[in-house]
Formats: structure tokens, sequence, C-alpha cells
């Protein structure tokens, strides 16, 4: 059974190729039996919601995106921390930071808002999916600051920092995701980083529509169809056969995101 662990499934950019509905079918058809769509911030983490009620195969994430903090209003956390208790609510996220952009949201706030969804998510006994981006040492600093926080589990999505980072992080208990740059020949760090960390804390993603893996680099948008190409790529990396990287990636998806069947 293949997964997708970090997924975006909302916003309509699936409508040129059928709809989420085809998409979802494609994902099955290929053998992708769960998907986890990831929630950006307060329509998103709804609109996944409805999604995954509709899909038995769909699972979802609520959050805010710390690069999405612009759109944030007072009241709008309660908001999302009422998706919690839902049965297909796998996790907080994702929620992290981000400072690729000069005009995203001001570092302050993104780091209060990143602590209280920290906080929420331990509130509600549920892991955490973060995104950081050209903000390792702040990441790693905030995260060894709040660990307690981290009792119920975390996951670094779509990793692209250094495999001496990565186990620093892994110090922690972090899991670690790869999507379509792990398909990369130029990802050297991505590729460096896989073989380094251990098989037992690695999962598949696609963080579609975006980042296509090879051999459908380029097209638009990204489908969680594609979670097998990732995955046979990981399984060379770390010199497994396919179907056992495969069952590991499982036994390591539901062993953080407890609330899969």
């Amino acid at each position: 059974m293949y997964i997708d662990v970090h997924c975006h499934l909302t916003g309509g950019d699936y409508e040129s190729v059928g709809g989420v509905a085809a998409v979802v079918e494609r994902a099955r058809a290929a053998g992708v039996e769960r998907m986890i769509c990831s929630g950006c911030d307060l329509d998103c983490s709804f609109e996944g919601a409805a999604i995954a009620r509709q899909y038995e195969s769909v699972y979802f994430c609520t959050g805010f995106h710390p690069a999405e903090l612009k759109k944030y209003k007072e009241g709008d956390l309660d908001r999302l921390e009422s998706l919690c208790s839902d049965p297909k609510c796998v996790a907080v996220g994702e929620i992290g930071l981000d400072y690729h952009y000069e005009d995203n949201p001001p570092k302050e706030v993104q780091r209060e808002l990143f602590i209280k969804q920290l906080e929420m998510a331990y509130r509600n006994g549920l892991p955490v999916v973060i995104h950081s981006r050209d903000v390792a040492g702040e990441t790693l600093e905030l995260l060894q600051q709040h660990q307690t926080l981290l009792k119920y589990g975390a996951l670094l999505h779509c990793y692209s920092y250094s495999p001496e980072m990565a186990e620093r992080f892994g110090a922690m208990g972090m899991y670690f995701s790869f999507g379509g740059p792990s398909t990369f020949k130029n990802a050297r760090k991505v590729l460096e980083s896989v073989q380094r960390i251990p098989a037992t804390r690695i999962l598949s993603e696609t963080d579609c529509p975006f980042l296509t893996p090879e051999p459908h680099r380029g097209q638009f948008p990204n489908e969680p169809r594609h979670i097998p190409h990732i995955t046979a790529r990981l399984a060379q990396l770390k010199g497994m056969d396919e179907a056992e990287m495969q069952k590991q990636i499982y036994e390591n998806a539901k062993r953080l995101f407890f609330k899969l069947q």
C-alpha cells in the first residue's frame, strides 16, 4: 500500500485534469491507498476536511502555513482547532517558518503562530507537520526550546536541508518526508539525507500540485498517483527492495499518524 503523507487537493488546481474525484481515482488505480491533504489556512483546512469526509482514502491536517499568515485573523486558531477532533484529522499542519521571500509575514509573527499551533497540537494529542524553508537553524532552535510540545510526534515535510542537520532533527525523534526532489539528480543534499536517515523515519509525499517527480518532471499538476516513482527512488537510495520500502513507509506513517486506518 502506497501513501502520500503530504498533498494539496484543495484550491482548484485539478480542474484541468478532471477534478479531485479523478485525481483520487487515479491515485487509487496506481496503488496509492491513503492521501493526507495538508492545511495551509482556514479555508484550505475546512475544504480539506470536506474532501476527507467525501473520500475514504483521504485524510487531512488543519493548520496555517507560515507564508499564508497575511490572511490570519483573530479567532482563526480557535476555528482551526475545532477540526482537531474530526476522526480524519491526523495532524496539525502544515505549520512552521518560511523566510524565503522578503514579503513573507514578519519573522516574529511566524514564530508566535508556530508556537501557538504547536501548543494546539499538544492540547489535542496530535502530531505536527512542519514546513521549514531557508531557516534550518532557527527552526531547530525553536523546536528544541519547545520539545515537550512534540510529544505526539513531528514530521519535517519535503526535507531539503543537509544530512548533518537531519541528524540534529532526528535526535528529537523527527520523521522526514521526501517527494519529487528525491528523484532529481542534482538534489545532492536531499539524496545524501535520504541515505543517512534511518528507513524507520522516512515517509513519501508529493506536495502536489507542485514538484512533479521524474520521469514526469515539469508537468503540472503533480498528483498523488506519482508516489510509486518516489517510493522506488527512496528504495534505491536506501538499498532496499521497493516492496520492502513501501511496507516500511506505511508502517512509519501509521506510527506517526495514529488515526490512519
